[in-house]
């Protein structure tokens, strides 16, 4: 009878040791279960990637970043033999000097026309208008003359005047008659001289088209010196975009093609988390919710983040995912697009686990796998 009141005096205190122990870890040791709201994922950083390409073929003679380093847009990261391309730079620098050296003569030389044949042309004309004066005087002189010669001659043959007053009013016939020529001649000159001013006009045009036409061969040179720099400037191959260069495909001395990669760059402000999220759980996320990252460089610092991607078939688990019980199953892809990236921490290939939170009202956790 004592050894069973013992007995069952021990099972009873073993049965209340038992029972205190579940009590202090159901209310002091237990971890709470995982807030409801929230959903976990894992997965791998990524970012937008830019591949580098060159326009020309050429050999690589300065090869100026590697993998790792970070560049900024712009910034140089090959440079490709320009020997024969500088030469046409040159060449196509001096076509265009000399063209622009014959187009100012030919300006100055318009310019010259412009302003002399105008008044040229006035001062012809003045001396036409003053050769038909002189041609009128001298004609109604002439004809004076003539008829007082005349009527001195018939008054002789009537011995009404002398001799000498006859010879005399001949004489001054004959001088108008020689000043009317002289005005004629006169005359003559003063037209060729206006016909000649008048050709000025012609030599204007001329001169316009000639200016018109070396100003159109100094663009055709000049669009050819563009041309050439432009190649010169493409030899020079930069950084389309700030990121960290991940893969580097040529080496100094090597031929690279037109077109070929040679580098690619993840743009690191731009990272997200690409996340497979099970299909039981896929009705709970949407786009535009709040999540934040974890990873094992920073376990107490989460990274916020931002759903902007959704597939909209379902996959078997990717192989890089390491939770024990999602290999199997069928799972969505998401990109968590990370608000920030301070000093650049996060960087393309680190894992990293997520929580996406579905109810605004739910606490934040850390994920539990």
């Amino acid at each position: 009878m004592e050894k069973r009141t013992r007995l069952l005096t021990i099972i009873g205190i073993i049965t209340g040791i038992l029972l205190v122990s579940v009590a202090v870890w159901w209310f002091w040791l237990r971890e709470p279960p995982f807030p409801e709201g929230l959903v976990q994922a894992n997965g791998r950083i990524e970012g937008d990637h830019y591949t580098v390409s060159g326009k020309w073929p050429g050999r690589i003679v300065e090869l100026l970043v590697r993998e790792g380093d970070v560049v900024v847009t712009g910034q140089v990261m090959i440079k490709l033999d320009d020997a024969q391309t500088l030469e046409k730079v040159n060449q196509a620098k001096s076509a265009v000097d000399v063209i622009a050296a014959q187009l100012r003569a030919a300006e100055t030389s318009l310019s010259v026309f412009k302003k002399n044949v105008p008044l040229k042309i006035a001062t012809a004309k003045a001396g036409l208008n003053h050769a038909d004066a002189e041609l009128i005087s001298s004609h109604a002189t002439e004809q004076q003359m003539q008829k007082d010669a005349e009527r001195f001659q018939a008054l002789l043959l009537t011995e009404t005047v002398e001799k000498h007053r006859s010879e005399l009013a001949d004489l001054s016939w004959k001088v108008a008659q020689a000043q009317h020529r002289t005005a004629r001649a006169a005359r003559t000159k003063a037209e060729k001289l206006q016909a000649e001013a008048e050709l000025g006009w012609d030599q204007i045009e001329a001169n316009t088209n000639e200016v018109a036409a070396i100003a159109a061969q100094l663009k055709q040179g000049q669009a050819a010196l563009a041309e050439a720099q432009s190649v010169m400037n493409d030899l020079i191959i930069r950084a389309p975009a700030s990121g960290m260069v991940t893969t580097r495909i040529a080496d100094n001395g090597e031929m690279v093609a037109s077109g070929s990669p040679l580098f690619d760059i993840v743009d690191l402000d731009s990272l997200y988390l690409k996340v497979y999220v099970p299909q039981k759980e896929i009705g709970k996320v949407r786009l535009g919710l709040p999540a934040q990252i974890f990873t094992d460089a920073f376990p107490d610092k989460p990274f916020p983040a931002v759903i902007r991607y959704i597939a909209s078939q379902a996959e078997f688990t990717p192989k890089e995912v390491q939770t024990q019980d999602e290999r199997v199953k069928l799972v969505y892809a998401a990109k968590l697009y990370l608000a920030e990236n301070p000093q650049h921490q996060l960087t393309p290939g680190l894992p990293a686990d997520a929580v996406i939170r579905w109810q605004e009202e739910s606490p934040w956790a850390k994920p539990r796998w």
